[in-house]
């Protein structure tokens, strides 16, 4: 298939050695030989294109570019000794005092303007990048790196070398102000990041630079396989190769499965993740990203512009997902301060642009997506922020149990309805509509029907696409960070989660997060009646035999076919696709499988399940100790903990939604008054009593301004969602009435 992602890879190819024809001379000695062998593979790693190393004063580009040269046998140069001294005749402090730092950076573009080069390594100033044509010029023949160095380090250096030709330095100044300054200049020119611990040696950061070009000239490494994917010559032929933007699109795998990266997750150092600790919430974010999208995907400066619209001012808390104390060693994960109140919004408020980015610019686009409730408004919310133009041709499908969420959950849902984005209640539970989604999008018939007769192509925003996976893993991270950061445990320690958990996704995500070298313990899996996932924890066996669906007021976790286990058996199973499928077509055919011994070992976690009575009388009793009030997930999570968790390292709840999304049961558990049926009136009530946190402001204002709006009702039939699919793609992109 065509994409967007081809369009990078011209740009990739600009920055990649192009072609050398050379008459070769048969070398007379064994040392011509060796030399002209280094200089070949020179021409290789870069070709007539340069290697830029960009960064602040003190980062150790000048020694870092030394270092690459000697390795690589080819020029160095240093635009500070090599241009501008050149250039000028005096030094570069001399010219700073002359024409002061405003004058000095147009004098520093116009060098480096008239400065060209091939196939070196150039080492520019820390404020080249503040000159937007001089930098333009550079990036024409040359890959960008970015040593992104720790500022205490930057800072101890300067002062060691007492350094007095920083721009800026005669305003007064001080270097942390001005260093802080210039990192919006960086992050608009650099292609590749190389993210330096604390005390790293210059040695270390040129094979960190050198590693990282070699990412970046391969283009073709980070490739995406299903969960199902059986290894045979057939299926490694060209056309099946998947990368992030294909998983992205296609959101399911044509086999069923869900994608997964083929090479494993990226790590990092215990060093790189103690580097994190005093960044902020986008900061992190932005680093685990470039980690896992390839530049040939999404481009680093288009990322960071993703990442800082995702998380900007449609959050109310600048923190994002801040961690709160909640009693003895249990910490909340508050996942709530997004525009819909829950933890959909730290995923939706970022996939959606990255969908948007990722698919083709001519095509149409419909994304389907099930829920069990918050992933219906957090996916209209995050689609409905796009641009004009991404909204013309894409647009958004929710199917949700009609009875199954709360009427709050529903009025939220409805809504959020807008011009590129719909809600259709199904006259059954979750499991059903989740199923439902993946029997249409498998269905090749159909969906190549759409796309011949609409143009119009189907994907997925639930949690089986990756790009709607990948944000989740970011906020168990950064809750751990901020452990550290809150001087509550020193890096190393361990912690351990408690999710509650239906569709995986989010106890996956934790798990993820340990895998790439967070000291994650034990990541509990907390359920409610549907304890299903439980059972399966504790005996290995998944039966859904005889099972039916009980609603609770935790509707998120109402959910007995959970999706993401599947990427968790495939991880487990050690990429054993043909393992992955014979598992899911027993369940499938008969509603049931068991896990072998040895994967069981590997399964079992702590993990409790508890019923209604248990979660209301959990929020009562901490409202009542505390001043707090849980929403219903959370009170899963909280009991859990309470049972499982030995109490010898902090445990992280993550609190999923604003607890007046559940304003019935909250009013129960509280024994508060009479519950309304009407929504606004739940809200109002909560609002009315004055010892309570206030609501929150997002979904009251959704509720009034969207009190009168309706929605589509279908039955429990695949054929008849179809029929709503065609009919929804007829009035978005045909323009039919």
């Amino acid at each position: 298939m065509f994409h967007v992602r081809y369009q990078h890879l011209k740009l990739i190819s600009q920055n990649i050695s192009s072609s050398v024809h050379l008459k070769l001379i048969f070398p007379r000695t064994l040392a011509f030989a060796q030399l002209w062998k280094s200089w070949l593979s020179t021409l290789s790693f870069v070709g007539d294109q340069n290697i830029v190393l960009m960064g602040p004063p003190g980062a150790g580009k000048t020694t870092v570019g030394r270092i690459i040269g000697h390795k690589l046998g080819c020029r160095v140069i240093d635009v500070d000794d090599d241009v501008l001294e050149t250039t000028w005749n005096m030094s570069v402090s001399e010219k700073l005092q002359d024409v002061g730092s405003q004058q000095f950076i147009e004098e520093e573009g116009k060098a480096l303007l008239k400065f060209s080069a091939s196939g070196s390594v150039i080492s520019l100033s820390g404020s080249n990048p503040m000159h937007a044509a001089s930098m333009q010029h550079v990036k024409k023949n040359g890959i960008v790196v970015y040593l992104d160095v720790p500022t205490k380090d930057i800072i101890n250096r300067l002062e060691l070398i007492k350094v007095d030709r920083v721009v800026g330095q005669d305003s007064g100044n001080s270097i942390g102000d001005i260093l802080q300054f210039r990192k919006r200049f960086y992050k608009k020119w650099y292609d590749i990041r190389v993210f330096c611990e604390r005390g790293l040696t210059a040695v270390a950061v040129a094979n960190k630079v050198l590693d990282a070009v070699k990412r970046y000239q391969d283009t073709e490494s980070e490739t995406f396989i299903s969960t199902r994917h059986i290894r045979s010559e057939a299926c490694e032929q060209k056309g099946s190769v998947k990368y992030f933007t294909d998983a992205v699109v296609e959101g399911l795998a044509s086999d069923g499965g869900l994608f997964v990266p083929e090479k494993g997750l990226p790590t990092f150092t215990a060093g790189e993740w103690q580097s994190l600790v005093e960044a902020t919430y986008v900061e992190r974010a932005l680093i685990i990203l470039e980690r896992f999208i390839h530049p040939a995907d999404i481009p680093a400066f288009k990322l960071g512009e993703i990442v800082e619209i995702a998380y900007g001012e449609n959050f109310t808390c600048s923190k994002i997902a801040p961690l709160r104390h909640l009693t003895g060693n249990q910490f909340l994960l508050e996942l709530f301060h997004g525009p819909t109140a829950s933890f959909k919004d730290l995923a939706l408020q970022l996939m959606p642009h990255l969908f948007a980015y990722c698919v083709p610019k001519r095509c149409n686009y419909l994304v389907l997506v099930a829920t069990s409730g918050d992933t219906g408004s957090a996916v209209l919310d995050g689609f409905s922020r796009l641009s004009d133009t991404d909204k013309q041709r894409i647009a958004v499908v929710t199917f949700f149990p009609e009875d199954g969420v709360s009427q709050i959950q529903k009025s939220q849902m409805i809504g959020c309805q807008r011009e590129n984005g719909w809600s259709v209640g199904v006259k059954s539970d979750f499991d059903f509509c989740q199923t439902a989604i993946k029997q249409i999008f498998t269905n090749s018939d159909y969906s190549g029907f759409l796309t011949v007769e609409y143009g119009t192509t189907l994907s997925a925003a639930n949690s089986i696409n990756w790009a709607r996976l990948l944000p989740q893993v970011i906020y168990h991270v950064s809750a751990y960070l901020d452990l550290v950061h809150q001087d509550i445990i020193t890096f190393g320690s361990p912690i351990d989660v408690c999710v509650p958990t239906g569709n995986f996704g989010n106890i996956l995500a934790a798990l993820y997060a340990k895998r790439m070298g967070i000291p994650i313990r034990k990541c509990i899996c907390a359920s409610n009646d549907n304890n299903v996932l439980t059972d399966f924890i504790r005996t290995g066996l998944y039966d859904l035999r005889g099972r039916r669906l009980v609603q609770t007021s935790s509707p998120a976790i109402d959910i007995l076919k959970s999706s993401n286990l599947e990427r968790h058996l495939h991880l487990i199973a050690s990429g054993d696709g043909q393992l992955v499928t014979q598992l899911y077509s027993d369940l499938e055919n008969k509603c049931h499988f068991q896990l072998q011994k040895d994967l069981l070992e590997k399964l079992q976690q702590p993990q409790g399940s508890l019923d209604e009575e248990d979660c209301l009388a959990a929020i009562h009793s901490v409202y009542s100790t505390t001043g707090y009030i849980l929403d219903t997930h959370s009170a899963v999570a909280k009991v859990v903990a309470d049972r499982l968790q030995d109490r010898t390292c902090p445990v992280i709840i993550p609190s999923t939604a604003h607890y007046s999304k559940f304003a019935p049961a909250i009013l129960r558990a509280l024994r508060i008054a009479e519950i309304k049926q009407n929504p606004l009136s739940q809200l109002h009530l909560l609002s009315s009593y004055s010892p309570l946190p206030p609501v929150h402001k997002g979904l009251l204002k959704t509720l009034k301004e969207n009190e009168k709006q309706k929605h589509q009702i279908c039955a429990a039939d695949v054929s008849v969602m179809m029929e709503y699919i065609e009919t929804a793609i007829q009035k978005k992109f045909m323009k039919v009435f």
